[in-house]
């Protein structure tokens, strides 16, 4: 069999995404393609490939390499390696360790065309129970403790830097502006009977090649080469394009719940809660420490009238037990949430009233339809204008009476237009809950217009200045672990803003930010605005290499994060307002940095700072500014 087609049957081990059930080791046959590894559930007996279960491109390996076994280990799990990508690892065991090494070598072989980005470090043991059992680290994405020292993707890994960088980006008074690779380039057809999903909101058909979904309802998935948009057949036979965010795989035990409501943070929890106003009112989230969980309880019990919100972390036993404030153990969350629904045992109430926020509006999609991306201005109602900006006016409306959509109308002469246009597509496949969603363009007419995800709570500079009062540090934390979630997935796709602000977030309803017009500024025409000199250039969120050579990187978008969360916690101050923009260049470039904002402790000022080291290279991923969010976030829980 050639080296570019590999089957075998292994054992996988549960990925521990969300830690809804202890450990459990399946049976399933892996096949290694030209562009990814998928696995497949598997009927020994017939020797039979069944239903997909799941696959990791190759382009997004980080890293091949084997896995210390645990001890005691039966034999059928003595020869563990791992598959490093960006969801986290994959263990899986071989038989024996020439079939391991096997894998092992045309794994590396096939990732160098796809990734030359590898990882430098990585763990050896295995992710368990909330933790790195080689080196103690409890976050999940903590970079490896140990130095691979083989040559894996054309980089030398011996603890020195690379030698080899990725080209920085054309600065802006090039002629045309690059175009970043596609965020997921298109998969090939999974023609196999697929993965049944269970539909978690209803979506109605916008073009005749979409298939409905009502809420609850299976669907089976017949192809996924559009992350964004799966090929499904309903139950009646009928087939057609669903959103891939709309649904969940049938197997996951929390989504189908009421009571959990995922995406939520504790401030969004507490004002759900207290609008609810009952005692007992209770949901489970997701916790700021990665896949963990946490229940939020509103009591009237302490002799507060307006009542409060207690929050529990649901804990892990050794043995991958479930508990709270009491070791009362279960065996799922399920079975924990329902005993406590009816016996406080150690919290500050039972868990009375389940309080949900399933009800909320579905999320959105990538683009209005499947393949939709140039959109009719026929179908647009304009209601009110919502302001003016770079490249013209921005209007609230409605896409064929119903969608909610924000409308950029672009005056002409502000933008290359061309070139944009060039690259919608390829922008609408961005798709993050922290980002704000593309839905497409107007350009069969000028001016063009371009059509986005709309939020109620407008943008987040005004929001800290005019709406936000005393807010919680929590609250505050919160708002910077959302920008920085976004700002890591577009670092993940090779997507660099160019222009990070509070002024380019967007705040929903309920209170979630959303960073917007990511790359636009690559097409400004504008020469204030793409000149350092300019009195419109970003220069109060750029770093010296940004202020004095024009190169822009993820590591300036890092250095921008910095300044943002500096405007959150000064609750939209002007940065260094005393000076002009010729006296920053002078005095960043020799070494001035902003100062601690008074709502800030020295631990997010920590964060803050270390955004603003002078070499670029120095300063953390958004990966790392992401996790050492959340693990301050944890901190206050």
């Amino acid at each position: 069999m050639s080296e570019g087609s590999l089957q075998e049957v292994f054992i996988k081990r549960s990925q521990q995404k969300k830690k809804t059930s202890p450990l459990n080791y399946k049976e399933r046959l892996f096949v290694l393609t030209e562009d990814r590894i998928s696995y497949y559930d598997y009927d020994a007996e017939k020797q039979k490939k069944k239903s997909l279960k799941g696959f990791v491109e190759l382009e997004k390996v980080k890293c091949v390499e084997t896995v210390t076994p645990d001890d005691g280990a039966p034999p059928e799990r003595q020869f563990p390696f791992q598959i490093i990508y960006d969801e986290g690892p994959l263990y899986v065991f071989a038989r024996n360790d020439v079939i391991r090494k096997q894998w092992i070598h045309s794994l590396k072989h096939m990732v160098r065309i796809f990734n030359k980005d590898q990882m430098q470090k990585y763990h050896p043991c295995f992710w368990e129970d909330g933790v790195w059992k080689c080196c103690q680290q409890a976050v999940k994405q903590a970079i490896g403790c140990r130095v691979l020292e083989s040559r894996n993707g054309g980089f030398r890994f011996d603890g020195s830097r690379r030698t080899t960088r990725k080209p920085l980006p054309p600065t802006p008074d090039e002629d045309k502006p690059p175009r970043p690779p596609p965020p997921q380039p298109p998969q090939p057809p999974t023609t196999s009977q697929g993965m049944t999903v269970i539909a978690q909101y209803e979506y109605t058909p916008t073009t005749p090649q979409d298939l409905e979904l009502r809420k609850d309802e299976e669907y089976t998935i017949l192809e996924m080469s559009d992350p964004n948009w799966w090929k499904a057949r309903d139950k009646y036979g009928k087939e057609g394009y669903i959103p891939s965010n709309y649904v969940i795989e049938g197997t996951n035990s929390l989504d189908k719940y009421d009571w959990y409501c995922k995406g939520t943070n504790r401030s969004q929890a507490e004002h759900l809660l207290k609008t609810e106003n009952k005692d007992g009112g209770f949901l489970v989230r997701d916790s700021s420490k990665a896949g963990k969980y946490t229940v939020s309880v509103f009591t009237k019990a302490g002799g507060e009238i307006a009542g409060c919100c207690r929050h529990y972390n649901i804990c892990t036993t050794q043995q991958g037990l479930f508990y709270l404030a009491e070791k009362h153990n279960f065996a799922t969350i399920p079975e924990l949430i329902n005993y406590h629904q009816h016996n406080a045992a150690g919290l500050v109430s039972r868990l009375k009233h389940i309080v949900s926020n399933k009800a909320k509006s579905a999320p959105s999609t990538a683009g209005l339809g499947y393949g939709i991306w140039e959109i009719d201005p026929h179908h647009l109602t304009f209601i009110k204008e919502l302001g003016s900006g770079q490249f013209g006016v921005v209007k609230y409306g409605k896409w064929q009476g119903q969608h909610d959509v924000a409308i950029k109308m672009i005056k002409e002469g502000s933008m290359s237009e061309d070139d944009f246009i060039d690259e919608a597509k390829v922008m609408m496949k961005l798709r993050h809950e922290n980002l704000v969603q593309l839905y497409g363009v107007c350009t069969k007419q000028r001016p063009i217009y371009i059509v986005t995800e709309y939020l109620s709570n407008g943008c987040l500079l005004n929001y800290l200045r005019e709406t936000l009062q005393s807010p919680h540090p929590v609250q505050l934390l919160e708002m910077c672990k959302d920008v920085s979630e976004g700002m890591a997935y577009l670092e993940s796709q090779q997507f660099i803003h160019r222009d990070l602000a509070a002024r380019n977030c967007l705040v929903d309803g309920s209170g979630t930010i959303k960073v917007t017009d990511f790359g636009l500024s690559r097409y400004v025409l504008d020469d204030e605005y793409t000149s350092s000199v300019g009195s419109k250039f970003p220069v109060r969120w750029s770093p010296p290499e940004v202020l004095n050579y024009c190169k822009f990187s993820s590591k300036s978008d890092v250095w921008a994060y910095g300044v943002l969360m500096w405007e959150i916690y000064t609750l939209g101050r002007m940065p260094y307002e005393r000076l002009n923009n010729t006296e920053i260049v002078d005095k960043v470039s020799g070494g001035l940095r902003l100062y601690r904002p008074q709502l800030a402790n020295e631990k997010v000022y920590s964060v803050m700072s270390s955004c603003w080291r002078e070499k670029p290279e120095d300063r953390p991923t958004f990966q790392d500014l992401s996790a050492s969010v959340q693990d301050l976030l944890y901190e206050m829980q």
